[in-house]
């Protein structure tokens, strides 16, 4: 059989998974901190035709010579660029303003984490997912916004709202007008509990894998998360949009599609070849 018909074989299949992440991308242009990505090739196996030579006293060196035999995909990357953050006005709407995920409990001892801070509050008054996951703050607690607190005259009041600053810290306006927990000039709690909703970054946040239900997970070339408030700040009432650019996808959707095509001639051109030398003996 014909070199080129394998090389046509593997141009049509590489083009098959390059399509495969673009209609992805494509589908997911209005998922919550989506993160698109983008396929990468690489030429595959040589067949050598030419050997090289070194030059000698009469004649000079001879460079190889060598057929390919196709190409193959070389990685699937992810593009973790930050979305545009759109404005909700809902409470539970969270929004990251720089790099770092939020962390949730996806399994016993399991953690996930994700940038889609589309939360809500469940019976319980549990931060959580659209999934359920709860979303963990300082010391891998619970995230729990409470029905009541305790104000500074030792009397239970209505939490009316509650505030998620920038660094994570969370408070709340009590019935009475209050706020809770008091705190002195230098941040120190003198009453009521603090709740911190921590952000993770990771050295290689590419590495992360992902979890299906906008969850990422982390693998052995992510590292471990660094829980630290000064990577990225946190807006309330927003939620991150995908980073997906349609017009770049579409553009890559007819690149790919001519190449399919173009390697799919190839394939019929070489049948034709081999036709004609089925053809010699008649």
């Amino acid at each position: 059989m014909l070199r080129s018909m394998y090389s046509g074989i593997s141009a049509m299949k590489s083009n098959q998974t390059k399509m495969d992440v673009v209609g992805n991308n494509v589908a997911n242009v209005g998922t919550t901190a989506y993160k698109k990505t983008s396929t990468r090739f690489a030429d595959a196996l040589y067949q050598s035709s030419i050997y090289p030579s070194a030059p000698t006293a009469t004649s000079g060196g001879v460079n190889p010579g060598q057929v390919g035999i196709g190409v193959k995909v070389s990685g699937i990357l992810k593009n973790m660029v930050q979305g545009s953050l759109q404005t909700t006005g809902r409470d539970t709407d969270l929004a990251i303003d720089g790099d770092g995920f939020f962390t949730v409990e996806i399994g016993p001892n399991q953690k996930g984490y994700t940038r889609d801070g589309s939360f809500s509050l469940d019976m319980n008054g549990n931060l959580v997912t659209s999934q359920g996951y709860k979303v963990l703050g300082e010391g891998d607690n619970p995230i729990l916004i409470p029905e009541e607190v305790e104000n500074a005259n030792g009397v239970n009041q209505k939490v009316v709202s509650f505030n998620i600053a920038s660094d994570g810290s969370i408070s709340y306006l009590l019935a009475d007008g209050t706020k809770m927990p008091q705190l002195d000039v230098d941040g120190a709690v003198i009453k009521g509990d603090k709740q911190v909703l921590q952000i993770s970054v990771f050295q290689n946040d590419e590495g992360l894998e992902q979890l299906g239900g906008n969850i990422y997970g982390e693998t052995a070339n992510s590292g471990e998360p660094i829980k630290n408030p000064v990577f990225g700040k946190i807006t309330q009432g927003a939620i991150e949009m995908s980073n997906v650019d349609l017009s770049e996808e579409f553009t890559e959707m007819i690149v790919t599609t001519r190449a399919f095509q173009a390697a799919s001639k190839v394939i019929t051109t070489s049948d034709e070849l081999l036709q004609e030398i089925v053809n010699l003996k008649r």
